[in-house]
């Protein structure tokens, strides 16, 4: 019993043997069925630098507030209303001249009698002259009285001062003359530049004074941009820069780049930027305080190199990527700079070149075996660089 037992035995295990051994794998096909991920890459490359951002700007008058009179005087007419457009030089209203002009005949009559006062001082003293020549060709006659001559002499001296005071009150009533043609003049209120009238502050038969305000006029032919741009974009900003100006009907404009205010507002960390638009064969209606979108340039213009967003991990506070090298994904951190639409400028931590995982790198650890395939679904076909990259072991380079 205890021979056929033990045959019994050796029957079980030798049948037993090839179960078990096929059971436990070994350690070649352990490694053959490693599991391989399929991810999708995009090279990264050196592009240039071209990122815009749009900044809230408003049209601004060049030349724009109110007409002030300049002479005091009661409003006699008014000769634009509110909307009427202007041109340099047109009559906006006048005042009641007819003192001004009783004034400025006054003034005519007193210049005309200081003037032959003056006149009148010139003929004494050249009658005071005549006498005093007698007085000295009789310095050898005994009828000669030297008394009578210094008298004389200090006659045709004081006459002379008169004269000369005489002058001095003439010129003083031919400057009075002068201004009041100047306030004749003055009593119609004109257009010191064309544009359009805003505003008027008062109406016939009111009294204004010296420096009163009229009406308002905004020239809108001479419309600059400005904007508040931040300090740190002025860099991309030089005198040769052209942005582009985007209005709300989306009609776009160049503008020219005219003046940087040397003024920083603390609060808000931004500068006054004024720029001129070519509206060229535009049709628009521009007003004062419109809004306006401008394209500014991010920064000064240069190659960067540039990765896709849909690269970037964050991984311990700090951002990092993975490329795909020799089959495998390698973990690799970086530093980033400027947005550039869908991609993102490098700074440090990759090169142009290199391949970086857009899709599947969630589930990625370092070393993980990857192979490469079209994009599914991903929105950036046309940015995405679907390789096959020739694994260890498969001579044909196919995809694994």
């Amino acid at each position: 019993m205890s021979a056929i037992a033990t045959l019994v035995a050796i029957g079980i295990a030798v049948a037993s043997a090839p179960a078990l051994a096929q059971g436990k794998p070994t350690p070649a096909k352990a490694k053959k069925k490693q599991r391989v991920t399929r991810v999708v890459i995009d090279t990264v490359r050196r592009e240039p630098m071209r990122q815009t951002i749009p900044i809230l700007g408003r049209f601004v008058a060049r030349q724009t507030g109110p007409v002030a009179a300049r002479v005091a005087g009661a409003i006699g007419e008014f000769r634009v209303d509110v909307g009427d457009r202007v041109n340099e030089g047109d009559v906006v209203a006048v005042l009641m001249k007819e003192r001004l002009v009783w004034q400025h005949n006054l003034q005519k009559a007193e210049v005309a009698h200081f003037a032959a006062q003056a006149r009148t001082k010139k003929r004494e003293i050249k009658l005071l002259q005549q006498e005093l020549d007698r007085l000295k060709s009789l310095r050898k006659s005994p009828a000669f009285s030297q008394a009578r001559l210094d008298d004389k002499v200090q006659q045709v001296s004081v006459a002379e001062s008169t004269a000369a005071e005489a002058d001095a009150r003439l010129r003083m009533a031919n400057a009075d003359l002068r201004l009041t043609a100047i306030s004749l003049h003055d009593a119609e209120i004109k257009a010191p530049y064309a544009g359009i009238v805003s505003k008027k502050h008062t109406e016939v038969g009111a009294y204004v004074s010296v420096g009163a305000p009229l009406v308002t006029i905004i020239d809108d032919q001479s419309m600059e941009i400005e904007a508040d741009i931040p300090a740190l974009r002025l860099s991309g900003l030089s005198s040769k820069t052209i942005v582009s100006a985007e209005l709300e009907n989306k009609t776009r404009v160049p503008a020219a780049l005219r003046a940087i205010i040397p003024e920083e507002n603390p609060r808000t960390r931004t500068r006054a930027v004024r720029f001129i638009p070519a509206f060229g064969n535009t049709i628009t209606t521009i007003a004062s305080n419109q809004s306006v979108t401008l394209l500014i340039p991010a920064g000064p213009e240069g190659n960067a190199v540039t990765v896709h967003k849909d690269a970037l991990l964050t991984k311990k506070g700090k951002r990092v990527v993975f490329l795909a090298q020799d089959g495998k994904a390698f973990i690799r951190h970086v530093a980033l700079g400027e947005a550039i639409g869908s991609r993102f400028a490098v700074t440090s931590g990759l090169k142009s070149g290199d391949m970086v995982v857009i899709r599947g790198n969630e589930r990625l650890r370092p070393g993980t075996p990857i192979t490469f395939g079209a994009p599914l679904g991903t929105g950036v076909k046309d940015q995405s660089t679907p390789v096959n990259i020739k694994q260890p072991g498969n001579k044909s380079g196919k995809d694994q």
